[in-house]
């Protein structure tokens, strides 16, 4: 089996495939990312301006999938800071929590009536430039304690209209295998709860984590839980991610992805289809493509609404319908998702339509009620 390690060939397969050593490696300053990749002039200036408000992490595993050559390799974007992210311009126009998620209980939203969202870390093996919960990087890497943990679920145990849970963070699989079993010991024993569900990038930054098979043991142990990952990209999609989703698909832990669209990553018709394609091969279910967040700190990733949707519909026929996510954008003041979708209705008169073809042919079709 090959496995990538750019820059790293020195370092043991035991190593190499180690959890605990990724996230003792991590590449955290300039000095130490100076010495694998030439740095451009606004990377060198974004981590030293975003330090202490937006720091840097990079695991060497990550860090291995950028080609230094290219200064716009798509893993290099989503991790390595540019003085963009404080432009005053992007400052102005964010919101450091867009959607609201901010309560009353430290670490818990409950937005949707019959689920609710425990944030239980600020902890990421690698801090990704987009990401919609910036805010809370300037925090440390801190998680949650069992005090707040536990007056989060009481909250659950007391709000019988809750039957899903999600676990995020930060990552929630970053925590310690202990206290991800108390989790979710505490959460099982509440009867009103079907569905367990982790948002969790691991697979992606740092796949080595389900090398571990106490960890799979607990997830299992405490089925149905569903994981939902973050691909972004096409290259994320290694020898090592795809033996990670293996192992968990193999524990009967099905896995979604949600994808966010990103200006210069993945705002390409092409580069969509190769990545839901990949999943697909992976088993990997493409799930939601998010318009990105209007995030203090991200605003330059955002494309506009057009872009998704042109994408949308350029997948529509040259890839199975289970390979296409749904796009949606998630309404600022925590209002929720809303799905969009091309519209292919021409017209309408009576209860005969024209419709658009996924090739673009126009389509006289009648339909009519029964009786």
């Amino acid at each position: 089996m090959i496995f990538m390690r750019r820059f790293f060939d020195h370092v043991s397969e035991k190593d190499w495939l180690s959890y605990e050593w990724q996230i003792r490696n991590r590449i955290r300053t300039l000095e130490d990312l100076k010495k694998f990749i030439p740095l451009l002039p606004e990377e060198e200036e974004g981590i030293k301006r975003t330090k202490g408000l937006y720091p840097l992490a990079i695991t060497p595993y990550y860090l291995s999938l950028i080609d230094p050559e290219d200064p716009n390799d798509p893993i290099r974007i989503q991790a390595i800071p540019r003085a963009v992210e404080v432009d005053e311009k992007v400052q102005a126009d964010g919101d450091p929590d867009a959607l609201r998620e901010e309560g009353e209980i430290p670490g818990l939203t409950h937005r949707y009536p019959d689920r609710v969202l425990m944030v239980v870390t600020t902890f990421c093996a690698v801090y990704c430039r987009h990401c919609m919960r910036k805010r809370i990087f300037s925090q440390g890497e801190v998680s949650r304690t069992k005090e707040e943990i536990d007056r989060m679920i009481d909250y659950i145990r007391k709000h019988e209209e809750v039957r899903d849970v999600l676990i995020s963070g930060g990552d929630p699989l970053t925590l310690s295998l202990e206290k991800i079993e108390y989790i979710l010991k505490r959460i099982r024993e509440i009867d009103h709860v079907e569905i367990i569900r982790f948002g969790t990038r691991l697979p992606v930054l740092a796949p080595q984590r389900f090398f571990n098979d106490r960890l799979l043991d607990i997830l299992e142990r405490y089925s149905p839980i569903w994981i939902n990952t973050h691909f972004n990209h096409p290259k994320e999609i290694t020898e090592l991610s795809e033996e990670a989703i293996d192992r968990i698909l193999r524990r009967g832990i099905p896995v979604n992805n949600q994808a966010v669209l990103l200006k210069g990553v993945n705002d390409d018709p092409e580069v969509m289809i190769q990545l839901s394609r990949s999943l697909l091969r992976i088993k990997v279910k493409p799930q939601y493509l998010f318009h990105c967040d209007p995030i203090k700190g991200a605003m330059h990733f955002r494309t506009t609404v057009e872009k998704g949707l042109e994408i949308i519909r350029f997948m529509r026929g040259r890839i199975s319908g289970m390979g296409i996510p749904t796009y949606a954008v998630d309404l600022p003041g925590g209002k929720g998702k809303v799905p969009l979708l091309p519209n292919y209705v021409v017209s309408k008169k009576g209860n005969t339509f024209i419709f658009e073809s996924f090739s673009g042919e126009l389509v006289e079709y009648t339909i009519d009620e029964v009786a």
